[in-house]
């Protein structure tokens, strides 16, 4: 019987795989069989991850990584083609904000910090556009790809004080259209490029946004928590069945979604 959701044996690459939903992300795929190539910055986080890994009895390899130096990535992609013979699956799950991309609440808009906006943007918009483009070629030789874009909540709709990241992450969506569209028009049905998107998870990022240091929610959590009829942030362990789904073969008519994990928030108003 044909498994729609075997995930054996596929080569899976992910940016940002060292953050606090990469990282999870990675042993998930990993314990169900996939072979995954970690892309990040730090390198001692990366190597730590890859041993907890292989001790559970996965494969991965950590690749050190700048998702806005094409030369960087295309090393990067040669050395995960020759090591596993092929590239299935591209996830782009490196972004972040700055400080001076966001408009605190005693901030107006003519406090934004241009280079900082420029930043952001580069980092979640051009971190997501290149890795794109230097993997996909590998998925064009190979006649196949899936690629998976992390979007986010700031996407779907305005969000007050993430001025910069709301804007890019808007940005990774629209692309991931354009792209699900390019690739199958060009090259084929065998390829797909969806988004999932995240609603609020509690992240290294957004924690002192969200959270007190006694644990207690800020004023924003509450007001999010408010808006979210599941009435609790995500964990992320929330996210991976979405992300298997897209991954996998279940998913092969699908393309140009945004696929949102986010306890109804989105969906909720009054």
């Amino acid at each position: 019987m044909y498994e729609l959701f075997d995930i054996r044996g596929k080569v899976i690459v992910i940016t940002g795989g060292t953050g606090v939903l990469g990282t999870l992300m990675v042993e998930y795929l990993a314990a169900h069989g996939a072979k995954v190539a970690v892309l990040a910055r730090n390198r001692e986080k990366g190597d730590e991850l890859v041993r907890r890994v292989k001790a559970a009895g996965g494969e991965a390899i950590f690749l050190q990584t700048d998702v806005t130096d094409e030369s960087v990535l295309k090393r990067n992609a040669e050395e995960i083609a020759e090591q596993y013979g092929k590239i299935d699956v591209l996830i782009n799950g490196a972004g972040g904000n700055m400080p001076g991309a966001t408009i605190g609440p005693d901030n107006t808009i003519f406090d934004l910090k241009t280079d900082d906006f420029r930043k952001v943007v580069d980092l979640n918009l051009m971190g997501t556009v290149i890795p794109t483009l230097v993997f996909a070629e590998y998925m064009v030789r190979e006649k196949r790809g899936n690629i998976v874009n992390i979007s986010s909540a700031s996407a779907l709709r305005p969000l007050t004080r993430v001025a910069g990241y709301g804007a890019a992450k808007s940005a990774v969506t629209n692309f991931t259209k354009y792209m699900a569209g390019e690739l199958a028009l060009k090259f084929g049905e065998d390829f797909r490029v969806n988004a999932l998107c995240p609603g609020f998870f509690i992240t290294e990022q957004n924690r002192a946004l969200l959270t007190n240091p006694d644990g207690s929610r800020t004023d924003r959590g509450n007001a999010i928590i408010a808006h979210t009829p599941f009435r609790r942030f995500g964990v992320p362990e929330d996210l991976l069945g979405t992300l298997h789904y897209l991954v996998s073969d279940a998913s092969k008519f699908v393309t140009g979604t945004v696929a949102i994990a986010d306890g109804g928030f989105d969906a909720f108003s009054l």
